[in-house]
Formats: structure tokens, C-alpha cells, sequence
């Protein structure tokens, strides 16, 4: 019986020793770390599975940050985690890799989570994104500037122009037309490729040249050569006006009525295709045409005058003779002498 007893006993005291260590080893076992700010913890501390006292944790920044100071480790005391003191910042990615052409708008900063705006220089164009992102591994996000071009002109009617190639013309180049003889252009002779795809001004066209625009040609090329030509004169003494010279004058106007009228400083350009030309030139022949008449309007004015004045002293020569008849006034001595014989 007392055998028993002590077996019994035993058993007790070994249960009761062991539920002690049990109780104190998980008393003292601490628990898997929770994550901080901006840090989480190492792989190597992830795949343990148990941190019995005095065990180690190891820390790291979690992605996009970067450490900036403090420890990357943590202990078990007494069933607690010490305190983490390390910090950790964002990363910067710094200013995006230079491209031809292409330059960035930085306002936002360029630290993790950021962004950038790509701009082309004038006469570019953005292909693919407008956008650089700040990830934790750089930049992100593709973009390149490619030259603006504007569609290959069309062939002008009646003309011709200058652009040979089977390329679209670049930003910045120049196009010239030129039209067949017996036409003129209608615009402007060079047209150029602006930023916005399209020419600046618009293609010009070749429009048939009308009898006015002949007759212009035909004068001014008579008139000048390849240069310009400045006509000037001197004064003269001014010859007086007499009947017959008039009507000389008058019949040499006529006969030269068809010709343009050449007046002191008066400037003959050569004939040109441009319109701002054609438009001085036609002024120029409308003055002289308004002009010709001049002198056949001032000497029908002066022949009038003269013979008014003769009609008028005829009949004051003829009042004063009748008065004497009539009225028996007092003779001249010539007058009598006249009568007498």
C-alpha cells in the first residue's frame, strides 16, 4: 500500500514539473514582431516560427525607402520586443535621364511617388507617354520627342514646286512654287512647315494672267531692264503759253495718249510675278491715265478765257462808237478831221 503511495507521489511531482517549465518556457517565448512605419521585417525573421526569449529580429525599410539612421535589429526581453528605433525616408529617384529634345517639369519633386511631366522643344511632339513615375527601382515610363512634319504638298496646276522628295517635309523647311509662263501666282511663293503639322500660309495656285495684267508686263519690261531705274530731271525756264502752242500741244498729247505718260521722279520696276507689284504698277498706269487729259482741260480753259475777253473789248468798242453818233458827243480832232474830208 505504501508502495503505491510513493509511486503515486512521484507521478505528481512530475506532472506538477512539468506543467512549470511549461508555464515558464511560454511565459517567456515572445510572439512575431508586428511591422513598424515604413519598415517590415527581414525574410530571414519571417521564416522562424518560434522566439524564445532573447532571440533577435531583423528589421528592414519597407519598398520605396531607404534608411536613414537607427538599429535594424530587435530583442526578446522577458516576452517583449524591444523598441525599434530605426527611421526610414523615401527614395529619390533624382532628376529623369536627359533625352534629345525633351525636358521635364519637376514641381512635384522627385522623391518615391512622384511624378514628372516630359515637354518637347518647339517643332517636336511627344510619342508614347507625357509622364515619368518615381518608383523604387527609378524612373518609369517611356516618351521620346519626334520632329513635327506636315504632308507632302501636292503637285500645283499650271506650275511648279520645289520639293522633289518622297519624305514629309520637316518643321522649319521651306517650300518655293513657281508658275508657267502665261500664269501668275495666287499667294504666296514660299510656304513653310510650322509646329502645328501644317503650312504657313496656305499653298498658293496658278491663275491664268488677264489682258490688264499683259498690258502691265509689256510696259514695264519695255521700260526697265533687270534693275531699277530712277528717272530725274532739272528744271527748265517756263515758255510762255501762247494760242498756237496750245493747239501744238493739245494735238502732241493726242497722238501720244496711247503711251504711258514718264514723269520726273518717277521709279519703273521690272515686271514681277508678285502680286504687291502688279498692284503699284497698275496704280502707277491709272495716275498717268488720269493725268493725260490735263493739259487738253487747261488749254480749253484758256482759249474760252481769251475769248471771252476778245468778244468783250469788241463790244466795248462798238458802245463807244454808236454813243458818239447818236448823242452828237464832242469828236476827237482826228474824228473831225475825217469827216471834214
Amino acid at each position: 500500500m505504501e508502495a503505491l503511495l510513493d509511486i503515486s507521489r512521484r507521478e505528481t511531482c512530475r506532472l506538477a514539473l512539468l506543467l512549470h517549465l511549461f508555464v515558464f518556457s511560454a511565459a517567456a517565448q515572445c510572439l512575431r514582431p508586428e511591422v513598424g512605419e515604413n519598415w517590415i521585417l527581414t525574410e530571414e525573421t519571417l521564416l522562424k516560427n518560434d522566439f524564445p526569449e532573447g532571440s533577435e529580429a531583423t528589421l528592414e525599410c519597407d519598398n520605396g525607402y531607404e534608411k536613414k539612421n537607427g538599429s535594424v535589429t530587435i530583442n526578446c526581453i522577458n516576452g517583449k520586443w524591444s523598441e525599434s528605433d530605426i527611421v526610414c525616408k523615401k527614395k529619390d529617384c533624382g532628376p529623369p535621364p536627359p533625352e534629345p529634345h525633351m525636358t521635364f517639369d519637376d514641381s512635384e519633386g522627385t522623391l518615391f511617388g512622384s511624378k514628372v511631366r516630359t515637354l518637347c522643344e518647339e517643332g517636336y511632339r511627344i510619342s508614347g507617354s507625357s509622364f515619368r513615375h518615381c518608383y523604387a527601382s527609378g524612373w518609369f515610363g517611356r516618351g521620346s520627342c519626334n520632329i513635327v512634319t506636315c504632308p507632302i504638298p501636292t503637285e500645283v496646276e499650271n506650275g511648279t514646286i520645289s520639293w522633289e522628295s518622297d519624305k514629309k517635309p520637316e518643321y522649319g523647311q521651306i517650300i518655293n512654287f513657281t508658275c508657267n509662263p502665261g500664269y501668275r501666282l495666287n499667294g504666296s511663293e514660299r510656304i513653310m512647315c510650322s509646329k502645328t503639322g501644317k503650312y504657313d500660309p496656305l499653298p498658293p495656285t496658278c491663275i491664268g494672267v488677264t489682258t490688264e495684267d499683259s498690258i502691265t508686263t509689256k510696259i514695264i519690261t519695255s521700260s526697265a531692264a533687270t534693275t531699277k531705274q530712277v528717272s530725274t530731271s532739272t528744271p527748265r525756264p517756263k515758255p510762255v503759253t501762247t494760242l498756237a502752242s496750245m493747239r501744238s500741244s493739245t494735238q502732241k498729247q493726242d497722238n501720244r495718249s496711247s503711251l504711258p505718260k514718264r514723269t520726273a521722279g518717277t521709279t519703273i520696276l521690272p515686271y514681277s510675278t508678285s502680286s504687291v507689284y502688279k498692284d503699284q504698277n497698275l496704280q502707277t498706269i491709272n495716275v498717268n491715265k488720269s493725268n493725260r487729259h490735263l493739259p487738253v482741260i487747261v488749254s480749253v480753259i484758256l482759249v474760252t478765257i481769251v475769248g471771252l475777253i476778245f468778244i468783250f473789248m469788241l463790244n466795248k468798242c462798238l458802245d463807244k462808237r454808236k454813243g458818239s453818233y447818236d448823242t452828237g458827243e464832242d469828236l476827237k480832232p482826228e474824228l473831225l478831221h475825217f469827216q471834214t474830208l
